[in-house]
């Protein structure tokens, strides 16, 4: 009978035992209960807490990393060459008018490294060189755990070096402050570190004092930085969610001390402004208008603060002639239109700000959404317009690469903590990893899809 049992045990046991995930395939995680083995040629690499991977080539790994993407960001560390800091005596770079004129982007050595090792190993031969190109195009540098901090210095220490060394124009450092305590409140697949409960807003406040730190001590570096995603503006529109109404104070307070802490010379500051599908409708502009100029005006009116960014990890396009069937009843139904409605409201409320817009998924217009706001990992995107200073408006300052394509936006399990809905709708490519890990499948449609091509 005890044999008997042990038999049944064991037949139980092996087809979790026997099966087999594919590559990019779920492996592992927090309440994973599906294949924990990888097919041949892979292994089973944890990423995060929450997602360990099938990655081909890789070594598997049971090194956890700290998880806090969303949409927008990735997770892990990369190395970069290393410096000596700047002496004392290093002339401070200064920021006045348009922040991006006369200079290079610094391109994003931990995105290069994920094109380079993960992508293109796994593309047809084809392609291979188009994700060579994507890997060497200027994308921002996600500050989304304070664990990442450090490698700010890191690359502001590569920054500083090829600058001294003849960089012709000079390279500037662009990177995205993202560790709100209750981050990304009316989502659930970009939870952060820190919790208003647990001493989030004091922690975030070492956060940014140890941002400072790097930008003074490489104050010869001129650095361009991009303020919380997905905060202010679920301000505007989200307080109807619990979490959001309860993060209200924290978002306000915290944000004031990032915008009065980083208001340094050598840097420009753009805070998040959502999309023209999100703040542009009718019934949104003013209160945005009311709330950024207020949170600009409250921290001093910084001189360090250019303006907004907006299309963060989103789809929209810059200059539409028609409005896609899925913008109706909102006349903003690209970027242009909506900063260009956005900012007389602003200038009247004592805040003169300029835009970027974060081109890096907005290649194929109109998109394959089913409505505006479904934003996860949307079906037939394609890389958009490469970062340049030629907008042909002059309120809109650059267009940028702030997402890092290719790295997902959250996952299509359902069973999964941070699974979000939006994650699971049809307009959304499946299946998908946890938010920020490589989603190979994804990168290979914005390759393919990219306008203008590589």
């Amino acid at each position: 009978m005890k044999h008997l049992a042990s038999s049944i045990a064991l037949a139980l046991l092996l087809p979790a035992v026997q099966a087999q995930q594919t590559v990019w395939g779920q492996c592992g995680g927090q309440g994973w209960s599906g294949p924990t083995n990888c097919v041949a040629g892979a292994a089973c690499s944890t990423l995060n807490p929450y997602y360990a991977q099938c990655i081909p080539g890789a070594t598997a790994t049971t090194t956890t990393t700290t998880l806090s993407t969303t949409t927008k960001a990735t997770t892990t560390t990369t190395t970069a060459p290393t410096t000596t800091g700047p002496t004392t005596s290093a002339p401070t770079a200064t920021a006045s008018g348009n922040p991006f004129s006369g200079y290079q982007l610094y391109a994003n050595p931990y995105y290069s490294s994920e094109v380079q090792s993960l992508a293109i190993p796994s593309l047809p031969s084809s392609l291979q060189p188009k994700a060579s190109a994507v890997a060497k195009v200027p994308s921002f540098v996600w500050l989304d755990v304070a664990a990442k901090v450090p490698t700010m210095g890191t690359y502001l220490a590569d920054i500083q070096a090829k600058n001294k060394a003849g960089a012709n124009p000079p390279i500037a450092g662009i990177f995205v402050v993202y560790d709100l305590p209750d981050r990304d409140c009316a989502a659930l697949a970009s939870n952060g570190e820190y919790s208003i409960a647990n001493n989030g807003v004091a922690n975030y406040k070492a956060y940014i004092d140890a941002i400072r730190a790097q930008l003074v001590k490489y104050s010869d570096v001129h650095t361009i930085l991009v303020i919380e995603p997905d905060s202010l503006a679920n301000l505007v529109t989200n307080l109807n969610v619990a979490k959001c109404a309860n993060a209200q104070s924290a978002y306000l307070e915290c944000v004031n001390y990032a915008l009065k802490q980083l208001n340094l010379p050598n840097v420009a500051m753009y805070l998040d402004a959502g999309h023209a599908g999100w703040l542009g409708w009718p019934a949104n502009l003013g209160p945005a208008a009311t709330l950024f100029a207020k949170v600009y005006t409250d921290a001093g009116s910084p001189a360090a603060v250019r303006g907004l960014a907006t299309n963060v990890a989103n789809y929209n396009a810059w200059s539409l002639s028609t409005c896609p069937s899925y913008t109706q009843g909102d006349a903003n139904c690209d970027e242009k239109k909506y900063i260009n409605a956005l900012a007389p409201l602003l200038q009247n409320a004592g805040f003169n700000a300029h835009f970027i817009m974060d081109t890096s998924r907005n290649g194929v217009q109109p998109t394959k959404q089913n409505a505006w706001g479904d934003w996860c990992n949307v079906i037939g995107t394609g890389f958009g317009v490469r970062p340049s200073t030629n907008t042909g408006d002059p309120l809109e300052d650059a267009f940028v690469w702030i997402k890092p394509g290719g790295e997902s936006d959250g996952t299509s399990n359902s069973s999964s903590p941070r699974y979000d809905a939006h994650c699971g709708y049809s307009d959304a490519l499946q299946p998908a990893p946890e938010a920020g890990t490589w989603f190979q499948a994804y990168f290979q449609q914005l390759l393919t899809n990219a306008n203008p091509s590589f």
